[in-house]
């Protein structure tokens, strides 16, 4: 298995590295399980107080991999990727030590819900980011577990529906993210730091206070939105809408003048 996710420790910090820029760290079935082995060995490393995650390329990451779908039924690929999207950020808020998102480039769809759910965001000023599923037919129904309790009702508001870009200055005055920065690796390096001079104990209860209401709210809802988001994926407006993604076309949605 080719290594999708780069793991290394440096003292307290353990790294992880969305590391497939060719598909735009997009999140397949591959990456994912990689990601949750590498949470997996930071958890059980008593060293390890915080976990970083990072990205190579110019996109953090681009949200679930379509590529996939070959040879599948769509309706089984949907469900089974819904599933292991809504597993993932649940992973990352019950995690026991903090996880600082490092972002420096771009971020699309899904790729929202990972900001979302890490503890601790540091994206560079020159980043972007954008929720599209509604121009291609779909909507942002499981990510909305981890967005809605970071973003301001106005900014979920316009970006869930508009698709437009925003960057990091938006982001962080919305709540999306923590920090925008001109020098992230500095910044990340102070917050590690600081991070790391908690003990173990005292980084988990604090973490859980934070987490348990937006926690509440994810295990309320998260049969219905992974249910919703898998329904949405295998509609007739969807297929429509990926395909004039790919075809690079305006859609053609039903009852509409270009129908």
């Amino acid at each position: 298995m080719s290594a999708l996710v780069g793991y290394a420790v440096d003292g307290p910090v353990a790294r992880l590295t969305l590391d497939s820029p060719d598909n735009r760290n997009a999140l397949s079935t591959t990456l994912v399980e990689q990601l949750h082995q590498g949470f997996t060995d930071a958890v059980a490393d008593p060293g390890v107080r915080v976990v970083v995650l990072g990205h190579t390329g110019g996109t953090f990451c681009a949200g679930a991999d379509l590529s996939e779908a070959a040879g599948r039924d769509p309706g089984d690929l949907a469900v089974d990727r819904a599933r292991e999207m809504t597993r993932l950020l649940r992973r990352i808020l019950e995690l026991p030590v903090p996880v600082v998102g490092v972002i420096d480039g771009h971020v699309r769809a899904g790729g929202l819900g990972l900001v979302g759910a890490c503890d601790v965001v540091v994206a560079g000023s020159k980043s972007t980011f954008a929720l599209t599923e509604a121009r291609i037919g779909v909507a942002p129904s499981i990510i909305s577990l981890t967005l809605l309790p970071r973003m301001t009702s106005r900014a979920a508001s316009r970006y869930f529906v508009t698709g437009e870009k925003f960057g990091a200055a938006e982001a962080a005055d919305m709540g999306l993210i923590t920090i925008a920065s001109d020098d992230v690796d500095a910044t990340v390096a102070e917050l590690t730091a600081a991070i790391s001079k908690a003990s173990p104990q005292g980084l988990a209860t604090s973490k859980a206070l934070v987490t348990a209401p937006i926690l509440e709210s994810f295990d309320r809802r998260a049969e219905e939105l992974t249910a919703q988001s898998a329904q949405l994926f295998v509609s007739e407006e969807a297929r429509e809408g990926m395909l004039a993604f790919l075809e690079k076309r305006q859609p053609r949605w039903a009852g509409s003048a270009e129908s």
